[in-house]
């Protein structure tokens, strides 16, 4: 007699069921592969139903009734999309595999697809104009939202007739399919090249810290010897210590020019393309250039804005940054040479040497008293210090990876406040560089409840060896506390509607908060409350304290230019009114001159690993950086003023900026805050371009 199946033999798609978990995080132990396609299908259905429901609903067109609807809907089901989406698209740069690389190509143009149809839907964007144009009295809040929805569909297309919503779907699904493979071959290039060595000799300048690695590294992949990749806490010793110049040359060239070998991984078409491609999605909705497109919903407003920021940097900065540059050169014939011509894979080397020279102060000088768990304690520290909260590590809570660490976040007054996320180091699957994501926004639902954010960051930070710890670097602490800057941004999150809440705000205001946190890695105050050698226990000396803080603008102007040469770079692709026909690697050298201090090397290309503006939110907003920069300088000159752990000055800082998302203009909260519009002066004297003035 056959056996028949019960249903508790049938395994449950874990993203179709309430989770079980604390605080419903998601419970990335029971999620497998095959159980991506299935939620995005049945999510994409859903979402389908949903619509359909919306307009056949007979009743006037409402706020309540339609917008609601469309963009922030919690209940129920409706949701299943965003919860798969969330997670599939968080690990396929955390923890990502050929399998999810595949599955990310199979799904990206049926989403692609979903999406346009959602926003070229007529009779949907015809009860969205409806409510825009006879809406009741809104909140400010609300306003917002309708103003978002409403803008989000015409930038979407909405207003095209038939044949240019046709051509629209067409080019936003092959931009979108050339994104996702721009950032699987960098991936791919990233974690393919390494330099192996098994001569001691020819790790000459190299601290243990970066051989332990190293030979950590070997074991990984299999090999005798030493491992040196392309991973920034790897990359970066090797460029500042080595000695072998001829290795540091071949290590820098590996970096520099991957994604533009005769290989599969190439990016050279791709981002032409890509480029070509958001210039006409732009003009076909009515804008001339993608800049024009894009900078109409930025604090910046226009192009124009932007090059007057990155042009006042440039006559405030580059007369300092060739002097820096000179300086170095000069350092570098001294050792080597009048006749030693310095070149880019020499930079790094030689400025640490007069840095030590000047300072007697390099990172690994610090790195013991740098321990990661005593960072994350004086980070954490930090928070508690400003703004009252706490963290607890709960391990019941499930991670997608043995390094990430999951906290509970309480308020100051002991109630439940988001749950943390920590992802430390790098590996195999995941990408470079540091960022912050969700994997829960904040919303206050139907019911008044209000929903608690799941926020994670992810970075490439040092990792352990069998010998010692995780040690990390200041500059590793400065990237930890942005990082964690943009995480209170999602923690502090108290607003209605998830598409407003934390970082859900302008690209070039979601920098302040993230940049305002790196102003305390050079503060004694804070360093006092964690920094402790790991073998002794003895706090960093005052001495190393003081050199930390007159090292601060060390090589801060060359720093600025480079930052303001990937800007120009960003704005000359986003700019162009006619195809681009230019070969991408010239065309970059040119378009970043006037911002450059080194010589350019006629094989290097940043274009082809530039994720930000390719297949990141950045794209003509790259400026962003600089441009909250000011801003950052601005706010912690009150806090300056007032007392760096000033609890007064967090809490309006908390009220103002962090807990309001994008409820409001991005100005209007600053304002608030500082009470009138920032400057450029207070960034200037902290770089020590221009002297402090008295208040």
């Amino acid at each position: 007699m056959e056996e028949k199946t019960t249903d508790k033999n049938i395994r449950k798609n874990p993203f179709f069921e309430p989770y079980t978990t604390p605080h419903e995080t998601v419970p990335f132990d029971k999620i497998k592969i095959e159980d991506y396609e299935e939620a995005f299908m049945e999510g994409i259905r859903r979402d389908d139903e949903q619509i359909e429901k919306t307009i056949s609903n007979t009743d006037e067109p409402t706020f309540d009734n339609t917008i609601i609807n469309v963009d922030d809907d919690k209940d129920g089901y409706y949701d299943l999309l965003s919860r798969v989406s969330t997670v599939f698209f968080n690990l396929l740069s955390a923890e990502t595999n050929d399998e999810m690389d595949a599955l990310a190509q199979k799904l990206q143009p049926i989403l692609t697809k979903h999406a346009n149809d959602v926003r070229l839907n007529k009779k949907l964007f015809e009860r969205i104009k409806y409510v825009y144009e006879h809406h009741r009295e809104l909140t400010p809040e609300e306003q917002m939202l309708l103003e978002n929805c409403y803008d989000g569909f015409v930038r979407s297309g909405a207003l095209l007739d038939d044949e240019g919503k046709e051509k629209l779907r067409k080019l936003t699904e092959e931009a979108s399919m050339l994104s996702l493979q721009f950032s699987q071959n960098l991936l791919k290039e990233n974690k393919a090249y390494t330099i192996n060595i098994t001569n001691e000799e020819e790790l000459d300048g190299l601290p243990d810290t970066a051989k332990e690695a190293a030979a950590l590294a070997a074991k990984e992949h299999g090999k005798e010897g030493w491992v040196f990749t392309l991973d920034y806490p790897s990359y970066s010793p090797f460029m500042t210590y080595s000695t072998q110049r001829e290795l540091r040359k071949q290590l820098y060239m590996m970096r520099n020019t991957i994604c533009t070998h005769s290989n599969d991984e190439n990016n050279i078409n791709i981002c032409k393309r890509i480029v070509n491609l958001r210039r006409e999605i732009a003009q076909l909705l009515g804008f001339n250039t993608y800049a024009d497109y894009v900078l109409k919903n930025r604090m910046a407003s226009n192009e124009a804005n932007v090059y007057k920021l990155l042009n006042d940097l440039i006559s405030a900065y580059m007369p300092t940054a060739k002097a820096e540059v000179e300086d170095i050169e000069k350092k570098a014939k001294e050792m080597e040479g009048d006749d030693f011509i310095m070149e880019p894979w020499d930079f790094s080397y030689y400025s640490h040497k007069l840095q030590l020279e000047r300072f007697n102060l390099d990172a690994e000088m610090l790195r013991p008293y740098f321990e990661l768990s005593k960072v994350i304690e004086g980070v954490f520290g930090l928070a508690n210090r400003l703004y009252g909260i706490t963290f607890k590590e709960n391990k019941d809570i499930p991670v997608y990876h043995e390094d990430v660490k999951a906290y509970e976040v309480f308020d100051k007054d002991g109630s439940y406040l988001a749950v943390f996320y920590a992802d430390f180091h790098p590996r195999k699957g995941k990408q470079g560089g540091a960022w912050m994501t969700e994997y829960q926004g904040q919303w206050i639902d139907k019911k008044g409840e209000n929903v608690r954010p799941h926020v994670s960051v992810v970075m490439n930070l040092t990792k352990p060896t069998a010998e010692k710890p995780a040690l990390l670097t200041l500059g590793e602490v400065e990237t930890f506390l942005h990082e964690f800057g943009h995480s209170l941004h999602g923690m502090f999150a108290n607003t209605r509607f998830e598409s407003l809440s934390g970082t859900n705000v302008w690209w070039d205001f979601v920098e302040l908060p993230s940049q305002f946190m790196e102003n305390y890695a050079v503060e004694k105050d804070f360093l006092r409350t964690f920094a402790f050698h790991y073998k002794t226990g003895e706090p960093l000396p005052d001495e190393l304290i003081d050199r930390i803080a007159k090292s601060r603008n060390f090589m801060v102007a060359y720093g600025c230019m480079r930052q303001v040469s990937f800007g120009l770079l960003d704005m000359a692709y986003y700019t162009q009114s006619k195809p681009l026909t230019d070969d991408i690697i010239p065309f970059e050298k040119k378009a970043w001159e006037k911002a450059m201090v080194l010589p350019q090397l006629p094989d290097t290309c940043m274009t082809v690993q530039f994720s930000h503006i390719m297949a990141g939110g950045y794209a003509a907003g790259y400026y962003s950086y600089k441009w909250a920069e000011v801003l950052d300088a601005d706010a912690f000159s009150v806090f300056k003023k007032n007392g760096i752990f000033d609890k007064k000055t967090a809490q309006s800082f908390r009220d103002n900026i962090l807990s309001k998302g994008g409820t409001e203009h991005p100005m209007t909260l600053y304002k608030r805050f500082r009470g009138g519009e920032p400057t450029i002066d207070a960034l200037l004297e902290r770089n020590g371009i221009k002297k402090r003035q008295d208040c």
